[in-house]
């Protein structure tokens, strides 16, 4: 780019202290934690249909679902301008998902708890705050054959 090339070694940079995450925003649970729920917690899986049915897994060895789980694709959440849905529709959509149970006793998750967030999100907008996230997903899950999985 025409700038001028230095070959020195630079200086050390200052040591910072370590980095201490703070707390999470919304409760998590683990993979043990999950399986012993599984049937007493709603749990709400953001992937696509296609992934959830198992048709088709571009990212795990596995495909499929973990068994009990719904499907409400992060996708859905959206209008076809990219935004949110409103409040109230997004409310409309959750609740039959949560068959008359709280929020809390809900547990959101996807391919690797990213997308989930999104559900998460959405069910804050709605006025459900309170489910869980488990961060491992479908990739912690289908890594281990011991855990049950389901497809369709």
């Amino acid at each position: 780019a025409g700038g001028a090339l230095e070959s020195e070694t630079p200086a050390a940079v200052a040591a910072r202290p370590p980095y201490v995450p703070a707390a999470s925003l919304v409760p998590t649970v683990d993979a043990a934690a999950l399986q012993a729920g599984l049937g007493r917690v709603r749990l709400i899986d953001a992937r696509a249909p296609e992934r959830f049915r198992g048709d088709v897994e571009p990212l795990d060895p596995v495909a499929g679902h973990i068994p009990g789980a719904l499907n409400r694709p992060f996708k859905d959440n959206l209008d076809a301008e990219g935004r949110f849905l409103a409040p109230a529709a997004l409310h409309a959509a959750f609740l039959p998902l949560l068959a008359g149970r709280p929020p809390a006793e809900s547990v959101q998750q996807c391919g690797s708890g990213v997308t989930a967030c999104h559900n998460l999100l959405a069910m804050e907008r709605a006025g459900l705050p309170g489910a869980a996230l488990y961060p491992g997903s479908w990739s912690e899950w289908c890594a281990d054959p011991a855990r049950p999985v389901a497809r369709g």
